[in-house]
């Protein structure tokens, strides 16, 4: 199988490292296929830069096509993945809710840990999207600033580690959650350093991905995600233009990945 992993912001770095991250986790004879924004801000950290993020992501989709068999939307809090799941029949996943639904196979409450103060107002509004406000133990960040955005994994190592940690003993999480794609990887490295089970989200999402393929799931006729009837639309991306008015995506002339 074919996997799009698709990174809604414009840091090929950080590509990089979810793409290290799947790639350790991938079945033989899976594919995964990666993809950087052309467009938009170098990190996601705000529900506006989600905003943007997510309609990126849409027509990135579009733009893939019929070339893959799943997709994942490569930030932690899942910009347009509901719209997503509306317009495209592939399964499409995306990294906070593939990590926390495997936490919650792990321990009755998890912690997310992450690097940046700004992101806990979006990450939370991800949690209730999920529905999954009861098992939050809570959510931590570090304060400051840091120096690269593709090596703050490296640069906060050891804060991120404490900051797990507290969120074991202070919080009662059964479960931790590295977040943030340039967090990618980082789990796999201090999983030891940790008392409780810690999810990498990439691969969390990656192999929930490869599931969701090997299950075949038809594509919802009626229900929350069924495909919206088409519409006209004015300069949108053609790709995704084509998906929208349910033209064949080959009249579109828009690219493919």
């Amino acid at each position: 199988m074919k996997i799009l992993l698709l990174n809604p912001n414009t840091t090929r770095a950080v590509t990089d490292l979810l793409y290290s991250a799947g790639t350790k986790v991938i079945s033989p004879g899976t594919e995964l296929v990666a993809a950087t924004a052309e467009r938009g801000v170098p990190y996601i950290a705000t529900r506006a830069e989600a905003q943007i993020g997510g309609a990126i992501a849409l027509e990135m989709l579009a733009a893939a096509d019929s070339s893959v068999d799943a997709a994942i939307i490569a930030a932690f809090g899942d910009p347009g993945l509901f719209g997503a799941r509306e317009l495209f029949d592939i399964p499409v996943v995306g990294l906070a809710e593939a990590a926390m639904l495997t936490a919650c196979m792990l321990g009755r409450r998890f912690s997310i840990v992450t690097f940046a103060r700004a992101l806990a107002p979006w990450y939370q509004e991800c949690v209730t999207m999920h529905g999954l406000d009861a098992r939050c133990a809570g959510i931590r960040t570090l304060d400051g600033t840091f120096e690269s955005i593709s090596n703050v994994q490296a640069e906060k190592e050891d804060m991120l580690v404490s900051l797990a940690n507290r969120a074991v003993e202070q919080d009662d999480a059964d479960v931790v959650i590295l977040s943030g794609a340039p967090l990618a990887g980082l789990a796999d490295k201090v999983r030891d350093r940790i008392p409780v089970p810690v999810v990498d989200p990439t691969a969390a999402a990656v192999r929930q991905a490869e599931t969701l393929v090997t299950l075949k799931p038809r594509k919802a006729i009626t229900g929350t995600f069924r495909r919206p009837d088409p519409k006209p639309t004015i300069g949108l991306a053609k790709a995704l233009a084509a998906v929208i008015e349910h033209r064949r995506s080959s009249d579109a002339k828009g690219g493919s990945l």
